[in-house]
């Protein structure tokens, strides 16, 4: 696999976390870590079904510890703390903070061995991230003056955490992405101990709030996990760094084209900021020349 497929690779999994808003929207009043467990459990069990025939998988599972901690921490924490952070602060501001992300992995993968952090990089993200501002606040109309709330800490915590969690996927590039279905499972459990600890359980009832569970499960919460993994462990993680400021967007204009949103003027800004970011910080990529 060539660096750029595996880049290729880890871009899909933003194309389809970009359905996640209105796939969660199509599937109800269902409580969050409820939701959370049903999916997770899809997602993991997919990665499950992948290993028949394939009797070697249960040996590549026999990984260190740290490798299941970083794993289970990054999907399990990240996902149980966002829910809580746009409960306990205003929800676009702690989805702007939230998604501080992709321009921390940016600079933080600049501490990997063969990793040098330029200067299109941080443009490139910084421009994403402004993108991400005008899209989320509709025009710079959030001002944080709601003062300082747990969701706000929260929310920084999920930016460090998935940054972090993407960073050290590369650290561990030894380790197969079947192991991604080990992590799923387990926060699928977590989640639905949180469930049951928290929440009333209610049901889907209709078969379209089921499809967009199952949806949910084999792609935004499934697929995508075993794409991220492949894309940051062989592909250009800066790149997909900075280009994952595209999912917001993207869910954005998915959103309108069903009839949840209205398209404005911010929309247009946010995808001149958003796209000119990703082709600044992929510029050695696209524009590679012959020695």
């Amino acid at each position: 696999m060539t660096k750029t497929s595996a880049t290729a690779i880890g871009f899909s999994a933003i194309l389809m976390w970009a359905f996640l808003a209105l796939l969660s929207t199509a599937a109800g009043k269902i409580p969050p870590f409820q939701l959370t467990a049903l999916c997770f459990l899809i997602g993991g069990m997919s990665g499950v079904v992948s290993w028949i025939g394939r009797p070697h998988v249960i040996t590549s599972l026999r990984q260190p510890w740290p490798v299941w901690l970083v794993g289970t921490f990054g999907l399990c924490v990240y996902h149980c703390l966002y829910f809580f952070a746009i409960q306990n602060a205003p929800p676009v501001e702690a989805s702007l903070i939230a998604y501080l992300w992709p321009l921390l992995i940016v600079l933080f993968a600049a501490l990997l061995p063969g990793e040098k952090l330029r200067i299109h990089h941080v443009i490139g993200a910084v421009l994403g991230l402004v993108g991400v501002v005008v899209i989320i606040t509709k025009g710079f109309t959030v001002g944080f003056s709601t003062g300082l709330k747990p969701g706000h800490l929260m929310a920084l915590a999920c930016a460090f955490i998935w940054s972090g969690y993407s960073v050290f996927s590369r650290r561990f590039g030894h380790v197969p992405t079947d192991v991604v279905a080990g992590f799923c499972l387990i926060t699928a459990l977590v989640a639905f101990a949180l469930h049951l600890a928290l929440e009333q359980t209610v049901w889907p009832q209709t078969s379209l709030q089921w499809l967009a569970i199952i949806t949910l499960g084999l792609l935004p919460l499934g697929l995508a996990f075993y794409a991220w993994d492949i894309g940051l462990k062989k592909g250009d993680i800066m790149v997909i760094g900075a280009s994952s400021y595209a999912a917001p967007l993207l869910s954005t204009i998915i959103l309108v084209a069903a009839g949840y949103a209205i398209a404005d003027w911010n929309l247009a800004v946010a995808c001149l900021l958003i796209t000119l970011g990703a082709v600044i910080a992929a510029k050695d990529m696209i524009f590679k020349t012959s020695p």
